[in-house]
């Protein structure tokens, strides 16, 4: 009668009963005797937790820095480029109203671009790319209009001066209203040959787009005075193109091409950039393979923690089997054991990832004031600080791949307690 009704909690109740949780919330908790056991457990646990949030953060870090840098170049670069094919592009005005009316367009920019060298107060100068644009034109560009430090751009058709970034400023020493030399290799041709032409410019704006690459080497010109100083008088050499969607840029070639009515070579950002954003992508691909090597790692921890606790709770199983729990209970017992480390683990590493990505910036300057050195160098990574942009669906991915390893790893030593036969474990007790 005793068998019968000891028999009935283990046996007679479903799958993942409150008796089967018990049981395996015991095999959990830590004891003196098991200290070594509870470790293992306590190492995968952190593994699988300092896995999972590794890849979030990285994850989101590369995801924001593609974002950004995307802002970036889409918010000073047209997305489609129009240059002009046998003719020079002298009815540029004309061209751009046109192709301002097409649906799907935002404006439409002409330009007149050229390599100058650049010097200022200090320093022995610098390599700069000037760009000429209309002071109506450069007011459509809000990744500068809107973040103009110094000085202003209103009334910028007449000023005869320049904008330029606030590193170039502190490269070469310049505040507002300080002059800035220019010299461009495409000079005058006397009887002696080509010679440079130098002209000095005031300082009449300073902007901070927040992408060193620009903000040290772009000047924005009057697209009259470049055009002087260029030699394109009453031409420009392109027209850049904004669009509503840049991924649907395709679609836009043909009424853009119908829209300029003449013979023009189109290029879009993707062409433009292919090679940097490729490359981006295949970092990012590579780092995740790489990182979920942590999480394959935790999870073999969990088999090795398992292994050992079925070793060592031989006796208890066997026990449990002569009481009548089923070889199934059994498993499900370990099943929960191994899974609730994985879970908990992966649990605690989202919350943990999201912590960080949320504050990436403020860890990254407490990193650099600790350590004395500047983490993150906009110099060699483009932006001025550490973005982070968490997916939806990636960081689903992580945690749905985290989860799977986790069970995966408990299968086996689940199925050797399942199979441990009672009489031998109970043979030398």
């Amino acid at each position: 009668m005793s068998q019968t009704a000891a028999a009935k909690p283990a046996g007679g109740a479903g799958p993942f009963s409150a008796f089967e949780r018990m049981v395996a919330w015991r095999y959990l908790r830590s004891r003196r005797k098991e200290a070594f056991i509870s470790v293992i457990a306590s190492i995968s646990f952190a593994g699988i937790m300092l896995g999972v949030a590794t890849l979030i953060i990285v994850m989101a870090v590369m995801n924001g820095f593609r974002a950004e840098l995307l802002v970036r170049i889409l918010g000073i670069n047209g997305h489609l480029v129009m240059q002009p094919v046998d003719l020079p592009l002298d009815d540029y005005a004309a061209v751009a109203s046109r192709i301002d009316g097409v649906p799907g367009v935002k404006f439409a920019i002409p330009l007149v671009d050229g390599q100058t060298l650049a010097s200022g107060n200090i320093g022995a100068g610098t390599g700069a790319l000037v760009r000429g644009i209309r002071g109506e034109d450069l007011a459509k560009l809000r990744l500068v209009a809107d973040n103009v430090r110094q000085g202003s751009i209103v009334g910028f058709d007449g000023s005869e001066g320049v904008a330029i970034g606030t590193r170039m400023a502190e490269n070469l020493g310049l505040a507002l209203g300080d002059s800035i030399t220019l010299i461009s290799p495409d000079g005058d041709v006397s009887p002696l040959g080509s010679t440079p032409r130098m002209k000095t410019y005031p300082v009449v704006a300073i902007h901070e787009i927040g992408m060193s690459e620009y903000d040290s080497s772009i000047i924005f010109m009057p697209l009259a005075e470049a055009q002087l100083y260029f030699n394109m008088e009453n031409r420009v050499q392109a027209i850049e193109i904004f669009v509503d969607n840049p991924d649907a840029v395709d679609q836009l070639r043909k009424p853009v091409e119908d829209a300029a009515q003449r013979p023009v070579f189109l290029t879009d950002w993707r062409q433009r950039n292919q090679t940097f954003f490729s490359a981006l992508e295949v970092e990012r691909n590579v780092m995740f393979m790489i990182l979920t090597l942590i999480v394959l790692v935790a999870a073999l921890n969990i088999i090795s923690g398992l292994v050992m606790l079925v070793k060592d709770k031989g006796a208890d199983i066997a026990i449990l089997r002569t009481m009548g729990a089923t070889r199934g209970a059994v498993m499900r017992i370990f099943l929960m054991t191994g899974a609730a480390i994985g879970f908990t683990g992966t649990l605690a590493g989202v919350v943990l990832g999201v912590i960080v990505c949320l504050n990436v910036e403020s860890i990254r300057q407490f990193f650099s004031w600790l350590s004395g050195t500047v983490l993150f160098n906009p110099e060699l990574y483009f932006l001025s600080r550490l973005p982070a942009k968490m997916d939806l669906g990636e960081t689903i991915s992580v945690v749905l791949m985290a989860l799977a390893l986790s069970f995966l790893a408990t299968l086996f030593p689940a199925w050797r307690a399942a199979k441990l036969d009672p009489v031998e474990a109970l043979r030398y007790e």
